[in-house]
């Protein structure tokens, strides 16, 4: 568990840290790459134990008999979150955002309005454009300087055009964890307007001490809409294994969605199977708790260092690893606070507009990196915009 090692990731294949300069402007030769969500960490021994293993044996054939795989899905949910998953409920997909294409694919059709709470993850609404349905944002309010939901107005926006809602939580990019009284507002706004709710609960072990996630499953009447999305990814850090699951407990939406997953010829990667088999384990429990105590920590060394920059304020996080930050209190256009923070400080952070609405004039930064490399980034931020202090 040593966070603090720094392990260089330039020329491995690292979105992250590979794709900064074309697409950010900012060389990974003295840069540092704060945006794509992955962790600059080594996974639990576990997990990396796992892999060995199949390389020890040498063939990497199909993977057959999921009783172990689903097992640990089972005991990781109900000990982790006090959630019962019936193991028949499970489907694998190649990550999240296949997830969510095949969530729009089986339950949605083309023209239909998926509604978004913006500023919200990116890939929901490419995704959902991309199936050729149509994006509904739905802008999240500010108060107290975290977002909440204002149902009584996201009611006057409906048409009746609406089939799904896409909920993210904990929240990405804010760093909300919603509270069982907002979920349950959630839950009543989907029966309203008779909208099936797909909940991506990606982040939803990487809460920060003092908050508390609610699975989505556990809020009452849900059961015959709800569609539960689950990985192991962001939690251990293996994007790349490409392993998310969808749980449906309702038998008839499972099997729409069974139908679909069947037509497209979608088997499981081995590979993610058995990491995850590896991950949902109590070493890979104490792995994760080790992990958001030090995430905490960068969190305050982030939030401390940004909120010495008059006019920048970063969003409260109770989870995930990504601080969100308003720079619109600098009075500067939100070019010229970019500007700064890529050419100036020299960090890649993702572009707020890519959100959706409500995310102009913020960035995303990506805390899941060593605590010195956290603090190097504050110092270059507050060097970046030294004339305002």
């Amino acid at each position: 568990m040593n966070f603090d090692e720094i392990i260089d990731r330039v020329g491995t294949h690292s979105s992250k840290w590979d794709m900064m300069e074309p697409i950010y402007g900012v060389c990974p030769e003295g840069g540092i790459a704060m945006w794509v969500a992955d962790m600059d960490f080594r996974p639990p021994a576990c997990v990396s134990e796992a892999i060995a293993r199949m390389q020890d044996h040498g063939i990497y054939g199909y993977y057959g008999d999921e009783g172990a795989y689903r097992a640990a899905i089972q005991w990781w949910m109900k000990e982790r979150h006090g959630w019962s998953v019936d193991k028949n409920a499970i489907f694998t997909t190649h990550g999240l955002v296949h997830g969510t294409a095949m969530c729009l694919d089986a339950f949605t059709a083309p023209g239909d309005g998926v509604v978004l709470f913006t500023p919200v993850y990116h890939a929901f609404a490419r995704t959902i454009k991309a199936s050729g349905r149509e994006v509904v944002e739905c802008e999240l309010a500010l108060e107290d300087g975290r977002y909440v939901m204002d149902f009584d107005r996201y009611d006057t926006q409906m048409t009746g055009g609406e089939t799904m809602l896409i909920l993210c939580s904990p929240h990405n990019p804010g760093g909300r964890v919603w509270t069982r009284e907002e979920l349950e507002g959630v839950a009543a706004f989907a029966r309203r307007h008779d909208l099936i709710l797909v909940s991506d609960e990606i982040h939803h072990d990487l809460v920060m001490p003092g908050h508390h996630h609610t699975a989505m499953a556990l809020i009452d009447g849900l059961q015959d809409r709800l569609v539960m999305m689950t990985a192991t990814t962001k939690t251990f850090n293996i994007a790349g294994s490409h392993t998310g699951n969808v749980i449906i407990s309702d038998e008839k939406l499972r099997a729409r969605f069974a139908a679909r997953m069947a037509a497209m010829g979608i088997s499981a990667n081995s590979f993610g199977l058995f990491m995850t088999e590896a991950g949902y384990s109590p070493e890979g429990a104490a792995w994760v708790d080790a992990l958001c105590a030090y995430i905490d920590g960068n969190r305050k060394v982030f939030d401390e260092g940004i909120g010495k920059i008059p006019g920048v304020r970063s969003m409260p996080l109770e989870a995930t690893y990504l601080a969100w930050v308003d720079f619109t209190g600098t009075g500067m256009t939100a070019d010229e606070a970019t500007a700064r923070v890529q050419k100036g400080a020299r960090i890649a952070a993702n572009h707020g507009p890519s959100f959706g609405t409500g995310g102009e004039n913020h960035m995303r930064f990506n805390l899941a990196t060593p605590r010195a490399r956290v603090a190097e980034a504050v110092a270059r931020m507050q060097d970046a915009f030294a004339d305002l202090q």
